[in-house]
């Protein structure tokens, strides 16, 4: 099958509504996509026919049930189309390629004592060209960005970080690059991969509060990921909480390596926190994010708090488990308590969601993630 490599940009809504559906779902026949978007079978048949045509779907193997006709699931081709990532972190760097299926195909890490930006730029420059360099000609044509997920105002962490002031990150890439690049808030990302490619079964409204070094957030209302006019909507971690401080203050990583003296490892394999330290933490962290949580639902009168984070999923359950409880102790009069739940993606999240940038903006309806129409 002959795949066109010119941008989706005379794509159809209902076409990449069709897209979106599978990339969040898994493979789903014809039967299923037709009543889940509100079209007849016969609409549904002659997009999908389309889509194989210019090689974004492919069919699978002929499912034959007890009852019924056999159906034809449809999955996304993951040779369509591939998305670079680039992650900045307090301590870790990454750099992600990234399919059309949502397969990460390659990925490469640094970790840093600080993000210095000559440093990271020659990191990122090596990194996407090894990366773009392992696709033939015909792959490379079709890759389709790179997004960029970073902490906004680095200069702010301490005078190691001066020199981020007056660096352009976004314009030093792009002048190597012959495909954009979108820059975004890390934790934002982080909430628009679990939008792309998370498990989580999601309502139209919600929160997404994400546990890091630092902590942050994201906000989707009618089921889109909203970013503001400077790009930082749901900045959590700068929430006031009460006694003083910000939730960075305490729902933080940084906070937990002060309680055990200690950094802890950018990867689950090393992180061996004493279990009544990191219960305790977790504890004075879920109260932060209750209140955080709660004052973003008297505002918007959301639904839905998803707590996810670079820490491992016991660690992310601990974290869950006392937002809620925390939650359920704040007075809440004349507004709903909101449904607390984990997110699905962890550590990856802020990676994946950078490649989901060059993604959403080419492939998702409305150039966004969406989310609960069809959920």
């Amino acid at each position: 099958m002959t795949i066109q490599t010119d941008t989706p940009a005379d794509m159809s809504r209902n076409e990449r509504l069709i897209l979106s559906l599978i990339r969040k779902r898994g493979p789903l026949p014809r039967a299923v996509l037709a009543p889940l978007m509100g079209l007849s079978a016969q609409a549904v048949g002659n997009l999908s026919r389309k889509l194989m045509q210019r090689g974004f779907l492919s069919e699978e193997a002929v499912v034959r049930g007890k009852v019924g006709q056999p159906s034809t699931p449809l999955s996304l081709a993951g040779d369509a189309a591939f998305f670079l990532g680039f992650k900045i972190g307090r301590r870790l760097a990454e750099l992600a390629l990234v399919d059309f299926a949502g397969k990460v195909r390659m990925h490469r890490q640094m970790i840093h004592d600080h993000p210095d930006p000559e440093e990271l730029i020659g990191f990122a420059r090596q990194g996407l060209a090894t990366m773009c360099a392992t696709l033939d000609p015909a792959q490379r044509d079709r890759v389709m960005g790179v997004g960029i997920a970073t902490p906004y105002r680095l200069w702010d962490w301490g005078e190691e970080m001066r020199g981020w002031l007056e660096f352009d990150l976004q314009a030093e890439l792009q002048g190597d690059l012959p495909f954009p690049v979108i820059l975004e808030n890390d934790a934002t990302t982080a909430c628009g991969a679990e939008l792309i490619f998370g498990t989580c079964r999601l309502p139209r409204d919600f929160l997404h509060l994400y546990v890091a070094h630092f902590a942050g957030g994201g906000l989707v209302l009618d089921g889109s990921l909203r970013h503001g006019p400077t790009r930082n909507a749901g900045a959590i971690g700068s929430m006031p909480v009460p006694g003083g401080g910000q939730v960075l203050d305490r729902a933080s990583v940084s906070t937990l390596e002060r309680l055990i003296g200690r950094p802890l490892p950018p990867d689950d394999s090393g992180w061996d926190v004493p279990a009544a330290i990191e219960r305790d933490w977790a504890r004075d962290a879920g109260e932060a994010l209750a209140h955080a949580a709660i004052s973003a639902v008297a505002v918007a009168d959301l639904g839905m708090v998803v707590v996810d984070g670079a820490v491992p999923p016991a660690t992310r359950r601990l974290l869950t488990d006392a937002t809620r409880d925390a939650l359920a102790r704040i007075p809440a009069a004349g507004i709903d308590r909101p449904r607390v739940i984990e997110g699905s993606l962890g550590r990856q999240a802020r990676i994946l969601g950078a490649a989901g940038l060059p993604l959403a903006h080419h492939f998702l309806p409305g150039g966004v993630p969406v989310q609960g129409e069809y959920a």
